[in-house]
Protein backbone atom coordinates (compact mmCIF):
# COMPACT_ATOMS: atom_id res chain seq x y z
CA UNK A 1 0.00 0.00 0.00
CA UNK A 2 1.60 3.24 -1.01
CA UNK A 3 0.83 6.71 -0.22
CA UNK A 4 -1.78 7.00 -3.13
CA UNK A 5 -3.36 3.72 -2.06
CA UNK A 6 -6.59 3.98 -0.07
CA UNK A 7 -8.39 1.54 2.25
CA UNK A 8 -12.15 0.73 2.68
CA UNK A 9 -13.16 -0.26 6.36
CA UNK A 10 -16.41 -1.84 5.83
CA UNK A 11 -18.32 -1.43 9.38
CA UNK A 12 -18.18 1.08 12.02
CA UNK A 13 -17.13 -1.35 14.76
CA UNK A 14 -14.20 -1.55 17.30
CA UNK A 15 -12.31 -3.61 15.14
CA UNK A 16 -12.77 -1.18 11.66
CA UNK A 17 -11.94 1.99 14.03
CA UNK A 18 -8.67 -0.29 15.64
CA UNK A 19 -7.65 -1.24 12.18
CA UNK A 20 -7.53 3.01 11.00
CA UNK A 21 -5.44 3.45 14.16
CA UNK A 22 -3.15 0.65 13.44
CA UNK A 23 -2.80 2.25 10.18
CA UNK A 24 -1.81 5.73 11.08
CA UNK A 25 -0.31 4.94 14.24
CA UNK A 26 2.01 2.14 12.86
CA UNK A 27 2.35 2.19 8.97
CA UNK A 28 2.36 6.05 8.94
CA UNK A 29 -0.75 5.65 6.50
CA UNK A 30 -2.94 9.00 6.02
CA UNK A 31 -5.77 9.61 7.41
CA UNK A 32 -6.64 11.09 4.23
CA UNK A 33 -6.64 7.81 2.76
CA UNK A 34 -9.04 6.10 5.12
CA UNK A 35 -12.83 5.73 4.57
CA UNK A 36 -15.18 3.77 7.27
CA UNK A 37 -18.68 2.95 5.94
CA UNK A 38 -21.08 2.18 8.43
CA UNK A 39 -24.72 1.17 7.83
CA UNK A 40 -26.27 3.11 11.26
CA UNK A 41 -25.90 6.79 11.63
CA UNK A 42 -22.83 6.66 14.43
CA UNK A 43 -19.79 4.39 14.64
CA UNK A 44 -19.18 2.03 17.46
CA UNK A 45 -21.01 -1.45 16.38
CA UNK A 46 -22.01 -3.55 19.34
CA UNK A 47 -20.08 -1.15 21.58
CA UNK A 48 -22.68 1.22 21.73
CA UNK A 49 -24.31 3.95 24.71
CA UNK A 50 -27.36 5.35 23.85
CA UNK A 51 -30.09 8.03 25.10
CA UNK A 52 -30.80 10.78 27.76
CA UNK A 53 -32.53 11.09 31.48
CA UNK A 54 -35.85 11.69 29.67
CA UNK A 55 -36.47 9.00 27.55
CA UNK A 56 -34.19 6.66 29.49
CA UNK A 57 -30.45 5.56 28.47
CA UNK A 58 -29.72 2.13 26.57
CA UNK A 59 -26.92 -0.21 26.38
CA UNK A 60 -27.04 -3.39 24.63
CA UNK A 61 -24.13 -4.81 26.75
CA UNK A 62 -20.85 -4.19 28.40
CA UNK A 63 -17.58 -6.28 27.79
CA UNK A 64 -15.48 -7.68 30.20
CA UNK A 65 -12.16 -6.03 30.62
CA UNK A 66 -9.41 -7.12 32.08
CA UNK A 67 -5.16 -5.79 32.57
CA UNK A 68 -4.14 -9.48 32.65
CA UNK A 69 -5.69 -10.12 29.21
CA UNK A 70 -6.44 -7.25 27.21
CA UNK A 71 -3.14 -6.75 25.23
CA UNK A 72 -3.99 -5.47 21.80
CA UNK A 73 -6.61 -3.16 23.38
CA UNK A 74 -4.34 -1.71 25.71
CA UNK A 75 -1.58 -1.46 23.15
CA UNK A 76 -3.71 0.50 21.36
CA UNK A 77 -5.83 2.25 23.86
CA UNK A 78 -1.84 4.00 25.61
CA UNK A 79 -1.97 5.83 22.15
CA UNK A 80 -5.54 7.26 22.39
CA UNK A 81 -6.22 10.15 24.45
CA UNK A 82 -8.40 10.52 26.94
CA UNK A 83 -11.59 12.86 26.10
CA UNK A 84 -12.47 13.33 29.96
CA UNK A 85 -8.40 13.08 31.43
CA UNK A 86 -6.35 16.20 30.25
CA UNK A 87 -2.58 15.05 29.10
CA UNK A 88 -3.51 11.09 29.68
CA UNK A 89 -4.14 8.36 27.35
CA UNK A 90 -7.44 6.11 27.55
CA UNK A 91 -5.04 2.84 28.91
CA UNK A 92 -3.90 5.95 32.21
CA UNK A 93 -7.04 7.16 32.75
CA UNK A 94 -8.84 3.60 32.95
CA UNK A 95 -6.06 2.30 35.15
CA UNK A 96 -6.31 5.20 37.52
CA UNK A 97 -10.29 4.60 37.54
CA UNK A 98 -9.75 1.38 38.38
CA UNK A 99 -6.75 1.94 41.29
CA UNK A 100 -10.01 3.99 42.53
CA UNK A 101 -12.75 1.22 42.41
CA UNK A 102 -11.63 -1.67 42.63
CA UNK A 103 -13.91 -5.18 42.15
CA UNK A 104 -14.82 -6.99 45.39
CA UNK A 105 -18.25 -8.51 44.71
CA UNK A 106 -19.46 -10.02 48.03
CA UNK A 107 -22.91 -10.68 46.34
CA UNK A 108 -22.00 -12.74 43.24
CA UNK A 109 -24.67 -15.32 43.69
CA UNK A 110 -28.44 -14.89 45.13
CA UNK A 111 -30.57 -17.85 45.52
CA UNK A 112 -34.53 -17.85 45.55
CA UNK A 113 -34.50 -16.70 49.39
CA UNK A 114 -32.99 -13.84 48.23
CA UNK A 115 -29.43 -15.23 50.56
CA UNK A 116 -26.22 -14.68 49.33
CA UNK A 117 -24.81 -18.17 47.72
CA UNK A 118 -21.63 -18.95 49.67
CA UNK A 119 -19.10 -18.56 47.18
CA UNK A 120 -16.05 -19.89 48.76
CA UNK A 121 -16.52 -23.50 47.14
CA UNK A 122 -16.82 -24.32 43.28
CA UNK A 123 -19.49 -26.75 43.95
CA UNK A 124 -17.18 -29.37 42.31
CA UNK A 125 -17.41 -33.48 42.91
CA UNK A 126 -14.59 -35.62 41.92
CA UNK A 127 -16.93 -36.58 38.72
CA UNK A 128 -16.62 -33.33 38.08
CA UNK A 129 -13.03 -32.26 38.47
CA UNK A 130 -12.55 -35.13 36.23
CA UNK A 131 -14.54 -34.24 33.47
CA UNK A 132 -13.41 -30.62 33.28
CA UNK A 133 -9.60 -31.75 33.81
CA UNK A 134 -10.18 -34.29 30.12
CA UNK A 135 -11.87 -31.07 28.43
CA UNK A 136 -9.18 -28.63 29.36
CA UNK A 137 -6.64 -31.57 27.97
CA UNK A 138 -8.47 -32.29 25.12
CA UNK A 139 -6.96 -30.95 21.50
CA UNK A 140 -9.80 -28.94 19.75
CA UNK A 141 -9.23 -31.49 17.05
CA UNK A 142 -10.58 -33.89 19.34
CA UNK A 143 -13.26 -31.33 20.56
CA UNK A 144 -14.28 -30.58 16.93
CA UNK A 145 -17.97 -29.30 16.65
CA UNK A 146 -19.12 -30.80 20.03
CA UNK A 147 -21.14 -29.45 22.52
CA UNK A 148 -19.94 -28.22 26.27
CA UNK A 149 -22.54 -30.90 27.46
CA UNK A 150 -21.30 -33.54 25.86
CA UNK A 151 -17.99 -33.47 28.07
CA UNK A 152 -19.86 -32.76 31.21
CA UNK A 153 -22.63 -34.10 33.51
CA UNK A 154 -25.73 -32.77 33.98
CA UNK A 155 -24.78 -32.00 37.51
CA UNK A 156 -21.89 -30.29 36.29
CA UNK A 157 -24.62 -27.57 35.21
CA UNK A 158 -26.02 -26.91 38.93
CA UNK A 159 -22.63 -26.08 40.49
CA UNK A 160 -21.70 -22.39 41.71
CA UNK A 161 -18.42 -22.07 39.38
CA UNK A 162 -21.00 -22.74 36.25
CA UNK A 163 -23.08 -20.29 37.72
CA UNK A 164 -20.65 -17.23 37.83
CA UNK A 165 -18.43 -18.69 34.72
CA UNK A 166 -21.26 -18.63 32.65
CA UNK A 167 -22.84 -15.23 33.43
CA UNK A 168 -19.55 -13.75 33.45
CA UNK A 169 -18.91 -14.90 29.99
CA UNK A 170 -22.49 -15.61 28.53
CA UNK A 171 -21.78 -19.43 27.77
CA UNK A 172 -24.83 -21.70 27.49
CA UNK A 173 -24.73 -25.55 27.33
CA UNK A 174 -25.04 -26.17 24.10
CA UNK A 175 -22.33 -23.87 22.86
CA UNK A 176 -19.13 -24.80 21.69
CA UNK A 177 -16.78 -27.12 23.97
CA UNK A 178 -13.79 -25.87 21.84
CA UNK A 179 -14.94 -21.86 22.84
CA UNK A 180 -15.53 -23.21 26.10
CA UNK A 181 -11.64 -24.65 26.63
CA UNK A 182 -10.14 -21.52 25.10
CA UNK A 183 -11.84 -19.55 27.88
CA UNK A 184 -10.85 -21.90 30.76
CA UNK A 185 -7.21 -21.73 29.26
CA UNK A 186 -7.19 -18.31 28.36
CA UNK A 187 -9.30 -16.88 31.50
CA UNK A 188 -7.81 -19.27 34.11
CA UNK A 189 -6.10 -16.23 36.37
CA UNK A 190 -9.73 -15.01 36.77
CA UNK A 191 -10.81 -19.15 37.29
CA UNK A 192 -9.25 -18.09 40.75
CA UNK A 193 -10.79 -15.29 41.31
CA UNK A 194 -13.92 -15.91 39.82
CA UNK A 195 -16.43 -15.27 42.73
CA UNK A 196 -15.32 -11.63 43.65
CA UNK A 197 -13.94 -10.34 39.66
CA UNK A 198 -10.93 -9.22 40.90
CA UNK A 199 -9.61 -9.08 37.83
CA UNK A 200 -12.45 -7.45 36.05
CA UNK A 201 -11.50 -3.92 35.23
CA UNK A 202 -14.28 -0.99 34.06
CA UNK A 203 -14.18 2.11 32.20
CA UNK A 204 -14.92 5.59 33.51
CA UNK A 205 -18.15 5.78 31.94
CA UNK A 206 -19.88 2.80 29.38
CA UNK A 207 -17.95 1.58 26.94
CA UNK A 208 -19.31 3.62 24.21
CA UNK A 209 -18.04 7.03 26.19
CA UNK A 210 -15.16 5.76 27.50
CA UNK A 211 -13.49 3.88 24.50
CA UNK A 212 -15.56 4.56 21.10
CA UNK A 213 -15.65 8.32 21.38
CA UNK A 214 -12.13 9.01 22.17
CA UNK A 215 -11.01 6.56 19.46
CA UNK A 216 -12.95 8.09 16.96
CA UNK A 217 -11.93 11.67 18.32
CA UNK A 218 -8.59 11.09 17.46
CA UNK A 219 -9.21 9.29 13.86
CA UNK A 220 -11.15 12.05 12.91
CA UNK A 221 -7.85 14.52 13.89
CA UNK A 222 -5.87 12.66 11.52
CA UNK A 223 -8.72 13.32 8.92
CA UNK A 224 -9.91 9.74 8.70
CA UNK A 225 -13.36 9.53 6.25
CA UNK A 226 -16.55 8.38 8.38
CA UNK A 227 -19.31 8.05 6.06
CA UNK A 228 -22.42 7.21 7.79
CA UNK A 229 -25.88 5.39 6.81
CA UNK A 230 -23.93 3.75 4.35
CA UNK A 231 -24.87 -0.11 4.10
CA UNK A 232 -22.90 -2.30 1.81
CA UNK A 233 -25.03 -4.37 -0.92
CA UNK A 234 -21.90 -6.08 -3.06
CA UNK A 235 -18.45 -6.28 -3.15
CA UNK A 236 -16.91 -6.75 -6.81
CA UNK A 237 -14.40 -8.93 -7.20
CA UNK A 238 -12.20 -10.76 -9.83
CA UNK A 239 -9.35 -13.97 -9.47
CA UNK A 240 -6.03 -13.68 -10.93
CA UNK A 241 -3.71 -16.39 -9.61
CA UNK A 242 -5.95 -18.03 -7.46
CA UNK A 243 -6.47 -15.09 -5.79
CA UNK A 244 -9.82 -13.03 -4.98
CA UNK A 245 -9.21 -9.42 -5.35
CA UNK A 246 -12.10 -6.79 -4.70
CA UNK A 247 -12.07 -4.13 -7.67
CA UNK A 248 -15.61 -2.49 -6.15
CA UNK A 249 -17.84 -2.11 -3.47
CA UNK A 250 -21.59 -0.95 -3.90
CA UNK A 251 -23.33 0.68 -1.21
CA UNK A 252 -26.40 2.96 -0.46
CA UNK A 253 -26.36 6.02 1.51
CA UNK A 254 -30.02 7.61 1.68
CA UNK A 255 -31.84 5.78 -0.66
CA UNK A 256 -29.27 6.57 -3.53
CA UNK A 257 -26.90 3.94 -5.11
CA UNK A 258 -23.54 4.75 -5.18
CA UNK A 259 -19.99 2.56 -6.20
CA UNK A 260 -16.09 2.78 -5.49
CA UNK A 261 -13.91 1.53 -7.93
CA UNK A 262 -11.40 -0.39 -5.70
CA UNK A 263 -7.38 0.17 -6.91
CA UNK A 264 -4.72 -1.85 -7.40
CA UNK A 265 -2.93 -1.09 -3.65
CA UNK A 266 -5.71 -0.47 -2.46
CA UNK A 267 -7.01 -2.36 0.65
CA UNK A 268 -10.53 -3.68 2.05
CA UNK A 269 -11.73 -4.56 5.37
CA UNK A 270 -14.92 -6.22 6.07
CA UNK A 271 -16.55 -6.70 9.63
CA UNK A 272 -18.17 -10.07 8.56
CA UNK A 273 -20.90 -10.92 10.64
CA UNK A 274 -22.68 -9.27 13.67
CA UNK A 275 -23.47 -10.39 17.42
CA UNK A 276 -26.17 -7.12 17.09
CA UNK A 277 -27.56 -7.53 14.27
CA UNK A 278 -31.21 -7.46 13.87
CA UNK A 279 -31.19 -6.08 17.97
CA UNK A 280 -34.38 -4.64 18.38
CA UNK A 281 -35.50 -2.12 21.42
CA UNK A 282 -38.83 -1.92 23.24
CA UNK A 283 -40.21 0.08 26.19
CA UNK A 284 -42.03 0.54 29.29
CA UNK A 285 -45.54 -0.90 27.77
CA UNK A 286 -43.84 -2.70 24.64
CA UNK A 287 -41.99 -5.69 24.66
CA UNK A 288 -39.14 -6.07 21.75
CA UNK A 289 -40.13 -7.37 18.43
CA UNK A 290 -38.69 -10.29 17.24
CA UNK A 291 -36.50 -9.66 13.98
CA UNK A 292 -35.57 -12.26 12.31
CA UNK A 293 -32.74 -12.97 9.30
CA UNK A 294 -34.43 -10.92 6.77
CA UNK A 295 -33.70 -7.76 9.24
CA UNK A 296 -30.00 -8.78 9.27
CA UNK A 297 -27.77 -6.29 7.65
CA UNK A 298 -24.21 -7.64 7.92
CA UNK A 299 -24.16 -11.73 6.91
CA UNK A 300 -25.45 -11.09 3.35
CA UNK A 301 -21.75 -10.55 2.33
CA UNK A 302 -19.56 -12.97 4.44
CA UNK A 303 -22.45 -15.44 2.83
CA UNK A 304 -21.73 -14.49 -0.27
CA UNK A 305 -18.48 -14.79 -0.33
CA UNK A 306 -18.34 -18.13 1.25
CA UNK A 307 -20.39 -19.60 -1.27
CA UNK A 308 -18.08 -18.96 -3.85
CA UNK A 309 -14.55 -19.64 -1.91
CA UNK A 310 -13.92 -22.15 0.76
CA UNK A 311 -11.55 -20.18 2.14
CA UNK A 312 -13.80 -17.66 3.64
CA UNK A 313 -15.29 -19.94 6.13
CA UNK A 314 -19.13 -20.94 6.61
CA UNK A 315 -21.43 -18.15 7.98
CA UNK A 316 -24.40 -21.22 8.41
CA UNK A 317 -22.18 -22.48 11.04
CA UNK A 318 -22.92 -19.54 13.37
CA UNK A 319 -26.39 -18.04 12.29
CA UNK A 320 -28.72 -20.73 11.61
CA UNK A 321 -30.66 -21.45 14.79
CA UNK A 322 -31.62 -17.84 17.31
CA UNK A 323 -32.73 -20.13 19.76
CA UNK A 324 -29.55 -20.85 20.96
CA UNK A 325 -28.00 -17.67 20.45
CA UNK A 326 -30.55 -15.08 21.58
CA UNK A 327 -30.58 -13.42 24.90
CA UNK A 328 -32.03 -10.41 26.11
CA UNK A 329 -30.72 -7.12 28.11
CA UNK A 330 -32.37 -4.25 29.66
CA UNK A 331 -31.18 -0.81 30.73
CA UNK A 332 -32.92 1.18 33.38
CA UNK A 333 -32.50 4.76 34.31
CA UNK A 334 -33.13 6.19 37.58
CA UNK A 335 -34.47 8.96 39.33
CA UNK A 336 -33.70 8.57 42.52
CA UNK A 337 -31.37 6.36 44.29
CA UNK A 338 -33.22 4.11 46.61
CA UNK A 339 -33.04 1.52 44.43
CA UNK A 340 -29.20 1.72 44.72
CA UNK A 341 -29.23 2.23 48.34
CA UNK A 342 -31.17 -0.90 49.09
CA UNK A 343 -28.92 -2.67 47.00
CA UNK A 344 -25.66 -1.58 48.64
CA UNK A 345 -27.49 -2.29 51.85
CA UNK A 346 -28.21 -6.04 50.44
CA UNK A 347 -24.92 -6.93 48.43
CA UNK A 348 -22.32 -5.03 50.81
CA UNK A 349 -21.02 -3.33 47.41
CA UNK A 350 -21.50 0.56 46.41
CA UNK A 351 -22.25 0.70 42.87
CA UNK A 352 -18.92 0.20 41.03
CA UNK A 353 -17.36 -2.31 43.16
CA UNK A 354 -19.14 -5.68 43.37
CA UNK A 355 -19.94 -6.56 39.63
CA UNK A 356 -22.71 -9.20 38.09
CA UNK A 357 -25.49 -10.39 40.99
CA UNK A 358 -26.93 -13.21 39.77
CA UNK A 359 -29.97 -14.48 40.06
CA UNK A 360 -29.13 -18.53 40.26
CA UNK A 361 -32.61 -19.75 40.33
CA UNK A 362 -33.74 -17.00 37.53
CA UNK A 363 -36.04 -19.33 35.46
CA UNK A 364 -34.68 -16.68 32.69
CA UNK A 365 -30.96 -16.76 34.76
CA UNK A 366 -31.00 -12.96 35.35
CA UNK A 367 -28.25 -11.21 36.05
CA UNK A 368 -28.00 -7.31 37.44
CA UNK A 369 -24.46 -5.06 37.73
CA UNK A 370 -24.65 -1.37 39.24
CA UNK A 371 -21.76 0.70 37.43
CA UNK A 372 -20.19 3.73 38.99
CA UNK A 373 -22.25 6.85 38.53
CA UNK A 374 -22.38 8.34 36.15
CA UNK A 375 -22.65 5.91 33.39
CA UNK A 376 -22.95 8.37 30.77
CA UNK A 377 -20.87 11.54 30.05
CA UNK A 378 -24.31 13.60 30.54
CA UNK A 379 -26.18 11.93 33.18
CA UNK A 380 -27.85 14.26 35.67
CA UNK A 381 -26.30 13.73 39.35
CA UNK A 382 -29.63 12.93 40.60
CA UNK A 383 -30.34 10.42 37.53
CA UNK A 384 -29.06 6.82 37.94
CA UNK A 385 -28.23 3.83 35.50
CA UNK A 386 -28.00 -0.01 35.86
CA UNK A 387 -28.09 -2.55 33.27
CA UNK A 388 -29.14 -6.34 33.19
CA UNK A 389 -29.70 -9.18 31.10
CA UNK A 390 -31.31 -13.18 31.25
CA UNK A 391 -29.69 -15.96 29.33
CA UNK A 392 -32.51 -17.54 29.02
CA UNK A 393 -35.45 -15.50 27.09
CA UNK A 394 -37.37 -17.99 25.94
CA UNK A 395 -38.65 -19.19 29.58
CA UNK A 396 -41.36 -18.19 31.62
CA UNK A 397 -40.38 -15.85 34.50
CA UNK A 398 -40.80 -17.06 38.67
CA UNK A 399 -43.16 -14.05 39.71
CA UNK A 400 -44.61 -12.79 35.73
CA UNK A 401 -46.39 -15.86 34.06
CA UNK A 402 -44.78 -15.20 30.72
CA UNK A 403 -41.32 -15.32 28.38
CA UNK A 404 -38.88 -12.69 29.23
CA UNK A 405 -38.41 -11.61 25.30
CA UNK A 406 -42.11 -11.04 25.56
CA UNK A 407 -42.50 -8.54 28.66
CA UNK A 408 -42.14 -4.88 28.37
CA UNK A 409 -40.04 -2.96 30.75
CA UNK A 410 -42.51 -3.21 33.87
CA UNK A 411 -42.89 -6.54 33.12
CA UNK A 412 -39.14 -7.06 33.73
CA UNK A 413 -38.72 -4.86 36.42
CA UNK A 414 -41.45 -6.74 38.59
CA UNK A 415 -39.78 -10.10 38.08
CA UNK A 416 -36.27 -7.96 39.05
CA UNK A 417 -38.08 -6.93 42.52
CA UNK A 418 -39.82 -10.14 42.88
CA UNK A 419 -35.94 -11.97 43.17
CA UNK A 420 -34.42 -9.12 45.42
CA UNK A 421 -37.82 -9.24 47.63
CA UNK A 422 -38.15 -5.32 46.98
CA UNK A 423 -41.40 -3.18 46.45
CA UNK A 424 -41.64 -1.97 42.94
CA UNK A 425 -42.04 1.36 43.95
CA UNK A 426 -38.46 1.06 45.39
CA UNK A 427 -37.70 1.94 41.73
CA UNK A 428 -39.72 4.70 41.76
CA UNK A 429 -40.57 6.49 38.13
CA UNK A 430 -38.11 3.71 36.18
CA UNK A 431 -37.82 3.58 32.97
CA UNK A 432 -36.65 -0.04 31.39
CA UNK A 433 -35.24 -0.19 27.78
CA UNK A 434 -35.38 -4.02 27.32
CA UNK A 435 -32.98 -5.02 24.39
CA UNK A 436 -33.63 -8.52 22.41
CA UNK A 437 -30.41 -9.99 20.39
CA UNK A 438 -30.76 -13.10 17.98
CA UNK A 439 -27.16 -13.25 17.50
CA UNK A 440 -25.64 -12.03 20.26
CA UNK A 441 -23.56 -15.23 21.08
CA UNK A 442 -23.53 -16.89 18.02
CA UNK A 443 -20.04 -16.30 18.08
CA UNK A 444 -20.32 -19.63 20.71
CA UNK A 445 -21.80 -21.84 18.10
CA UNK A 446 -21.00 -25.76 18.25
CA UNK A 447 -18.15 -24.96 14.91
CA UNK A 448 -15.74 -26.94 12.41
CA UNK A 449 -11.93 -25.43 11.91
CA UNK A 450 -13.10 -24.21 9.10
CA UNK A 451 -16.01 -22.87 9.32
CA UNK A 452 -14.08 -19.28 10.68
CA UNK A 453 -11.46 -17.42 8.21
CA UNK A 454 -8.43 -16.48 9.27
CA UNK A 455 -8.74 -12.78 8.94
CA UNK A 456 -6.18 -12.93 5.74
CA UNK A 457 -7.76 -15.87 3.93
CA UNK A 458 -5.19 -17.97 2.08
CA UNK A 459 -6.66 -16.83 -1.51
CA UNK A 460 -7.20 -13.34 -0.93
CA UNK A 461 -5.33 -10.43 -2.40
CA UNK A 462 -6.61 -7.20 -0.80
CA UNK A 463 -9.83 -8.32 1.12
CA UNK A 464 -9.53 -8.81 5.57
CA UNK A 465 -12.34 -10.12 7.31
CA UNK A 466 -11.98 -8.23 11.07
CA UNK A 467 -15.09 -9.63 13.36
CA UNK A 468 -15.72 -11.57 16.60
CA UNK A 469 -15.93 -14.97 13.58
CA UNK A 470 -12.00 -15.07 12.35
CA UNK A 471 -9.84 -17.73 13.56
CA UNK A 472 -6.98 -16.39 16.03
CA UNK A 473 -5.36 -19.24 17.77
CA UNK A 474 -5.50 -19.23 21.67
CA UNK A 475 -7.80 -16.33 21.77
CA UNK A 476 -11.28 -15.80 23.05
CA UNK A 477 -14.30 -14.81 21.07
CA UNK A 478 -17.00 -12.29 22.54
CA UNK A 479 -14.45 -9.90 23.47
CA UNK A 480 -12.99 -6.42 22.60
CA UNK A 481 -10.07 -7.68 22.69
CA UNK A 482 -10.63 -10.53 19.87
CA UNK A 483 -11.83 -7.44 17.79
CA UNK A 484 -8.59 -5.73 17.93
CA UNK A 485 -6.32 -8.38 17.76
CA UNK A 486 -7.82 -9.62 14.20
CA UNK A 487 -7.73 -5.94 13.78
CA UNK A 488 -3.79 -5.82 14.08
CA UNK A 489 -3.39 -8.72 12.77
CA UNK A 490 -4.55 -8.02 9.33
CA UNK A 491 -3.12 -4.67 9.17
CA UNK A 492 0.16 -5.82 10.03
CA UNK A 493 0.06 -8.65 7.32
CA UNK A 494 -1.26 -6.31 4.49
CA UNK A 495 1.52 -3.49 5.23
CA UNK A 496 4.08 -5.87 6.58
CA UNK A 497 4.84 -3.98 9.69
CA UNK A 498 8.15 -4.57 11.42
CA UNK A 499 6.43 -4.52 14.84
CA UNK A 500 5.52 -7.39 17.42
CA UNK A 501 1.76 -7.74 18.03
CA UNK A 502 1.68 -8.00 21.65
CA UNK A 503 1.00 -12.20 22.10
CA UNK A 504 -1.63 -13.88 24.27
CA UNK A 505 -0.50 -13.88 28.26
CA UNK A 506 0.27 -17.83 28.72
CA UNK A 507 -1.29 -17.34 32.33
CA UNK A 508 -2.30 -21.06 31.81
CA UNK A 509 1.26 -21.96 31.43
CA UNK A 510 2.36 -20.19 34.96
CA UNK A 511 3.35 -22.60 37.60
CA UNK A 512 1.62 -20.51 40.17
CA UNK A 513 -1.72 -19.91 37.67
CA UNK A 514 -2.02 -23.65 37.82
CA UNK A 515 -1.55 -24.66 41.44
CA UNK A 516 -3.66 -21.61 42.20
CA UNK A 517 -6.49 -22.94 40.06
CA UNK A 518 -6.14 -26.30 41.22
CA UNK A 519 -6.53 -25.21 44.72
CA UNK A 520 -9.72 -23.41 43.75
CA UNK A 521 -11.33 -25.80 41.86
CA UNK A 522 -10.79 -28.97 45.37
CA UNK A 523 -12.38 -26.22 47.57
Amino acid sequence: MDKKSRAYLLGGGIGSLAAAAFMIRDAGISGENIFILEVKSLLGGSMDGAGNSIDGYSLRGGRMLTTDNYECTWDLFKSIPSLHTPDKSVYEETMEFNELHKSNSMARLVDRRRAKVPVSSMGFSMQNRQELLKLTQATEAELAASCITDWLSPEFFETEFWFMWVTTFAFQPWHSAVEFKRYLHRFMLEFTRIETLAGVKRTIYNQYDSLILPLQSWLAAQKVHFQLDCKVTDLVSTNAEGKVIVTGIHYQQRGESKAIAVESGDLVFLQNGSMTDASSLGSMAIAPKKLTKEDCTSWSLWEKLAAENLDFGNPAAFNSCVAESVWESFTVTLKNSKFFDLVANFSGNQAGTGGLITFKDSNWLMSIVLAYQPHFIDQPKDVQVFWGYGLLPDRVGNFVPKPMDECNGEEILRELCGHLRFDLDSLGTANCIPCRMPYITSMFMPRLPTDRPLPIPRSSKNLALISQFVEIPDDVVFTVEYSIRAAQMAVYEFLDIDRKIPPVTPHDKSLLVQFEALVKAFK
